[in-house]
C-alpha cells in the first residue's frame, strides 16, 4: 500500500480510538458530578474505579496502535505497559513526534498504577478518597491529553498535505 494511504488508515484508526476515549470520558464526567452532589456509595466508587480502569485501557491501545504502526516493536515482557507508555513520550526522528507531553505521561502513569491495583484489588476493594481523587484528576487532566493527542494528529496529517514528506515519516513497516 502506498505510504499516503497507509497514514490515512492509521488516521482514521487513531480517530476512532480517540472516539473511544471520549465516549469513556464523558461517562467519568457523569460520574464525578454524582460524586459532587452526594456522598458515593461503595458500588458507585467501583462504578468509577471500573471506568477508570476501562480508560487506560483505551489509552494503551491507542498507544499500542502507534508503537505497531510506526515502530514495529512491541515485546510482551514484564515491563511492557510502562515500556509502551515511556515510548509515548519521545519524538522518534525520522519515524514519529511524541504523542504525549511530559504532563500527559506523569497522569498517564498514575493511572496506570491505578489499572494495576484495580486489576488486583479482588483481595481487598479500592480506597474511596484514592478513586475520587483520581475521577477528579482524570476529568482536570482531559484537556492537557486532548491538546497532545490533536498535537500529535496534526504532525502527522500534514503528511497527508504534503505528499513528499510522506518518505520522511514512513511507518516501519514500510522501511527496508
Amino acid at each position: 500500500m502506498e505510504p499516503e494511504k497507509e497514514i490515512a488508515v492509521f488516521i482514521s484508526e487513531f480517530e476512532f480510538q480517540v472516539d473511544v476515549l471520549k465516549a469513556t470520558l464523558q461517562r467519568l464526567e457523569n460520574k464525578l458530578s454524582v460524586f459532587e452532589k452526594e456522598s458515593p456509595s461503595k458500588e458507585m466508587i467501583e462504578s468509577a474505579g471500573y471506568w477508570m480502569h476501562n480508560l487506560y485501557c483505551a489509552f494503551e491501545d491507542l498507544f499500542k496502535l502507534v508503537s505497531a504502526y510506526w515502530e514495529n516493536n512491541l515485546s510482551e515482557n514484564g515491563e511492557f505497559h510502562v515500556n509502551l507508555l515511556k515510548r509515548m513520550i519521545i519524538n522518534i526522528r525520522g519515524i514519529r513526534p511524541a504523542l504525549l507531553s511530559k504532563e500527559s505521561f506523569e497522569y498517564m502513569n498514575e493511572l496506570r498504577g491505578f489499572r494495576h491495583v484495580f486489576r488486583h484489588a479482588y483481595t481487598y476493594g479500592l480506597d474511596d478518597e484514592r478513586v475520587a481523587y483520581l475521577l477528579r484528576k482524570t476529568i482536570d487532566k482531559k484537556e492537557t491529553i486532548f491538546q497532545d493527542l490533536h498535537k500529535f494528529h496534526k504532525e502527522i496529517d500534514k503528511l497527508l498535505s504534503t505528499p513528499a514528506s510522506c518518505s520522511e515519516l514512513t511507518p516501519f513497516s514500510n522501511a527496508t
